[in-house]
């Protein structure tokens, strides 16, 4: 078996069509990837271009994992678009077809999404998980991401409410960065108000 991560930028009729069956498998199957019911060829490719022209803009990296040479897997980091928050970046779409469940994929998106962030000067992850998704939630936690919040039951799945969990990994920052955290003073303080 020959697994291989290629990073898009553009997108053929054949990508368009790959990455179609893997979101449209994974969501079929209850997959919690930001569709209720499976869905259609437009959308997912409308989602693609709209993935790659962030992509192309240097806001975004979408990895694809192939299996023999067919598309089974996939993950991207996303920039904030706010000016505040171009330090950070959200993973998100981390999925493997259930066809190809079981072969480590999403261990190896999430290794090469945190390398390449890494290297694009991300100071810091984050991601949001359905509180059902143990398995998910396990593997973050095993490359360090740690929980930050969490909105009781608030993912809703027809009559059926989830927790959306979110995360984060700090991915290091550059010499001469002044961590202030929540001390006082400083752009947009104010003092408590008594």
């Amino acid at each position: 078996m020959n697994i291989d991560l290629i990073w898009p930028d553009t997108a053929d009729e054949t990508l368009l069509s790959a990455v179609h069956r893997v979101l449209h498998g994974v969501v079929e199957l209850g997959g919690a990837v930001g569709w209720v019911d499976p869905p259609g060829r437009e959308e997912t490719g409308a989602w693609l271009e709209e993935t790659l022209k962030a992509v192309r803009d240097g806001d975004a990296h979408l990895v694809l994992v192939l299996v023999d040479g067919t598309v089974q897997g996939m993950g991207l980091w996303r920039r904030d678009p706010a000016p505040v928050f171009t330090h950070s970046a959200e993973l998100g779409k981390i999925m493997a077809h259930p066809d190809a469940r079981g072969l480590g994929l999403g261990r190896r998106v999430v290794t090469a999404l945190i390398d390449d962030a890494r290297d694009a000067g991300i100071e810091t992850l984050t991601l949001r998980v359905r509180g059902n998704n143990h398995g998910a939630i396990e593997l973050y936690e095993s490359f360090g991401f740690r929980e930050w919040g969490r909105l009781p039951n608030v993912i809703e799945v027809g009559p059926l409410r989830f927790d959306d969990v979110n995360m984060f990994l700090e991915l290091g920052r550059a010499p001469g960065v002044v961590l202030h955290g929540s001390a006082p003073g400083g752009p947009g303080w104010s003092p408590k108000i008594l």
